[in-house]
């Protein structure tokens, strides 16, 4: 066999992950919001690409002008202290109408420090320990470390530490769990010898359900410990909670809405908060004149230009691909629109992506943090992917949503004195036609957050 050196000419199709590439899909995947804020980004940085102005929007701003100036009149108008009574007056002017953010959670437990001691030396302590306290309200150092650290006895530490434990919110400055509910009850006169050895010594057991436990431990009646319990429960196992991230208004702005029209359901991408972009004809001009500038200029003319093109088309390749899967989820989950979560049907990426003719992860990308408004609500698009339980009906399978909601009814509707068992839910689904087994059963349950049958029992 004889070895020789050949050159041959083969075409190839290779995929490479070009900027203008990852830009389209990083497009793909960004919410309403984010592509709002990545357009105007790229308004100021990019000379080529401007805001098209809508036909008439100079009425439209003189009216605006117009509106605004009688808005105006009319608050100062209002605001004219003509018939109103000195209380009326104060009312109107009162402090709170100014507040324009609640306080933290370090700074409503300094205030009550001001409030509550004149003394130096507590209020030096006390501000340390404050400071110490976490987002959850819990004490994070030792009494021992900060006594070393400001030169004074223990014994003053814990006065200053117990003086904070009374204040609001209550449960407040608390070494740890135990402590913190101990601190709540006690505020709220509902503190007791079977309360205290409860919290104490057996919060797993109350954690598990485990309520017959308790009582042969305590020797007493199990519908006193379930009493307790409850009691306990009603607790606020992270007080501080209460003020932390208070400032933080999280919006969802849905991507797509979903409205039935004479008995069809329409899809309408939401795109009315994006400026319309198109190329500034100034610029484009310039880099008609190759004599105008130099080569590096040109260069970088080019690159700004071949970049807002491309901007454009992603933004436009972005609305169809979000208004195909949009439709074709629409269409798959017609019933749940018209009826409710029962009739959810299984749903997975590959049938989307298969219908829609793109690849699954471009689905995965078009759906990831993406919100759409329904008749039925407002809805991750996710949320319509889930997967498939048989049923004894034909080949059709129910999906795993409809059957948590049922599982849900089914709990609420059961006698607490004799709650169902998985075995027991799972025959009556099976009754209903949904070829389920027990352990789906206590899966979907823990899944909904719902305890054990022992745990759900009232005594």
């Amino acid at each position: 066999m004889r070895l020789t050196h050949d050159v041959f000419l083969e075409q190839q199709q290779k995929l490479l992950m070009t900027p203008e590439l990852r830009q389209a899909i990083a497009i793909l995947q960004m919410s309403t919001l984010e592509l709002t804020e990545y357009i105007q980004r790229e308004l100021e940085e990019n000379p080529f690409l401007e805001e098209r102005e809508e036909q008439g929007e100079a009425d439209k701003q003189a009216q605006e002008n117009e509106n605004v100036k009688m808005e105006e009149w009319l608050e100062v108008f209002h605001d004219r202290d003509i018939g109103l009574t000195p209380r009326d007056r104060d009312e109107e002017k009162s402090f709170d109408n100014f507040l324009t953010r609640r306080p933290s959670l370090y700074e409503h437990l300094e205030f009550q420090l001001h409030i509550a001691s004149k003394k130096e030396d507590n209020l030096v302590i006390g501000n340390y320990l404050i400071g110490s306290i976490d987002n959850n309200g819990y004490l994070c150092i030792d009494l021992n470390e900060v006594a070393a650290k400001l030169n004074v006895s223990k014994d003053k530490v814990e006065e200053a530490l117990e003086l904070i434990q009374s204040f609001h919110p209550h449960g407040v400055g608390a070494r740890d769990l135990a402590e913190c509910l101990l601190l709540q009850l006690r505020h709220y006169g509902k503190e007791s010898d079977m309360a205290r050895d409860i919290i104490n010594n057996h919060l797993g057991d109350l954690a598990r359900g485990k309520l017959n436990k308790i009582a042969q431990v305590l020797a007493v009646p199990v519908e006193e410990v379930q009493d307790i319990c409850d009691l306990i429960r009603t607790l606020d196992p992270k007080p501080g909670l209460q003020y932390s991230n208070s400032n933080e208004i999280k919006y969802i702005l849905p991507d797509a809405f979903v409205e039935k029209v004479e008995g069809e359901y329409i899809v309408i991408v939401n795109d009315f908060n994006f400026p319309r972009l198109i190329i500034n004809q100034v610029y484009e001009s310039i880099l008609r004149q190759p004599n105008s500038f130099t080569q590096d200029a040109r260069k970088y003319l080019e690159d700004k230009m071949g970049s807002a093109i491309w901007l454009i088309r992603s933004i436009e390749q972005r609305r169809m691909t979000l208004y195909k899967v949009a439709r074709c989820i629409v269409d798959i989950q017609t019933e749940f629109l018209d009826h409710g979560v029962e009739y959810m049907k299984p749903l997975n990426l590959k049938q989307v992506a298969d219908i829609v003719e793109v690849h699954e992860s471009t689905v995965s990308r078009a759906t990831t943090n993406k919100y759409i408004q329904t008749p039925q609500g407002l809805f991750e698009l996710k949320y319509f992917f889930s997967t498939g339980v048989e049923s004894y009906h034909g080949s059709q399978k129910i999906s795993s949503k409809s059957i948590k909601h049922m599982l849900e009814e089914i709990v609420a509707a059961e006698d607490s004195t004799k709650p169902l068992s998985d075995d027991a839910i799972a025959k009556i689904l099976n009754k209903k036609g949904i070829r389920i087994s027990r352990r789906t059963v206590a899966k979907y349950r823990q899944e909904l957050g719902i305890l054990s049958t022992m745990a759900r029992k009232r005594y």
